[in-house]
């Protein structure tokens, strides 16, 4: 027979491991919150080094700005009316031009062409930060006139990674100039030299051997999405509007224009929106006179293709109209 103080020693025994069966399952249910918190905290995370700030400098009409710091990002397949020119600040960008894919590594310069597909995504696993400018062809064509070129001739940037640490370092003055500056002389003095000698040391003339001549029927059906983006139209009417088959206008229209019929007409969507946003335009009345199914739909698309929301470029928009 065991003694008082053998049970007593049994009883704390008992208690003590009910205890530990309490603070294991304790512990246990704590690191289960805990491995829940982490992927949320993990992709809070992310959103944080997601920022991007549009502005608009009224030089030569107006030029876009980006000042960009993106870790997921990933820019869809699209198209600009204006040049990408960009300095990476930070990490490395990947993206696709000309047939296929680029890095572009920590002060470099990004060149893409008006109206050129192109996509980008972080090369590395921390992301990647750049500036950049957007001018319109019209815009780098009243720049080369003024320094005596063939009127009305806009460049072509043959390379879409240059490496031209003097041209970084005058593209880097005139983004810090832009956003900190208001000295109209300045600034202007800035743009102009900087498209100058951009276009001087790496433009070139277009190559003709390598620009594809679209077919009548090719050339019937971009028309038709230029001047009517917002239209519900289907495959089928379009391929009848050509005389071609849909799988083969799909896979010629990409040919031709680097994006398929579909994604071509986002891009004009998209240029529509931002058109009717300088305008003035209310965002969800933008979005269904477009074309979108919401105004959601809006945010999905125009920020898969500019790297900001329609509402930031809207905010942008109306700070940069003259104040009376």
């Amino acid at each position: 027979m065991k003694s008082p103080a053998s049970k007593l020693t049994a009883t704390e025994l008992t208690a003590t491991k009910l205890t530990a069966t309490k603070l294991t399952a304790k512990r246990a249910t704590e690191d289960a919150h805990s491995l829940d918190r982490k992927p949320a905290q993990a992709q809070a995370k992310a959103q944080a080094k997601e920022q991007a700030n549009f502005s608009l400098a009224n030089e030569l009409g107006g030029i876009e700005l980006l000042e960009a710091s993106y870790q997921r990002q990933n820019f869809s397949r699209h198209c600009h009316e204006g040049y990408t020119v960009g300095v990476i600040e930070t990490g490395a960008q990947r993206f696709y031009r000309t047939g296929g894919d680029h890095t572009a590594p920590q002060h470099s310069i990004i060149l893409v062409n008006a109206d050129e597909v192109h996509n980008g995504r972080s090369a590395t696993d921390f992301g990647w930060s750049y500036r950049a400018m957007y001018p319109l062809p019209q815009q780098f064509a009243r720049v080369h006139d003024e320094l005596g070129g063939k009127s009305g001739d806009a460049p072509y940037f043959p390379e879409p990674v240059v490496h031209d640490k003097p041209l970084a370092e005058l593209l880097r003055l005139t983004f810090d100039t832009l956003s900190t500056s208001d000295n109209a002389l300045l600034r202007e003095s800035l743009i102009y030299t900087s498209l100058a000698r951009l276009m001087s040391r790496h433009g070139a003339s277009r190559p003709v051997e390598k620009t594809l001549r679209p077919t009548v029927q090719l050339a019937l059906v971009k028309q038709f999405l230029d001047d009517m983006p917002a239209a519900d139209v289907s495959l089928d009417a379009l391929a009848k509007l050509a005389g071609l088959s849909p799988f083969y206008l799909i896979k010629q229209f990409q040919r031709q224009y680097g994006l398929p019929p579909h994604a071509y007409q986002i891009q004009g969507r998209i240029r529509l929106a931002k058109q009717m946003i300088r305008q003035g335009g209310k965002l969800l009345e933008v979005a269904l006179a477009c074309g979108f199914h919401d105004q959601s739909h809006l945010n999905r698309h125009f920020k898969r293709a500019l790297g900001v929301t329609p509402g930031q470029y809207a905010r942008e928009v109306e700070a940069s109209r003259p104040r009376g």
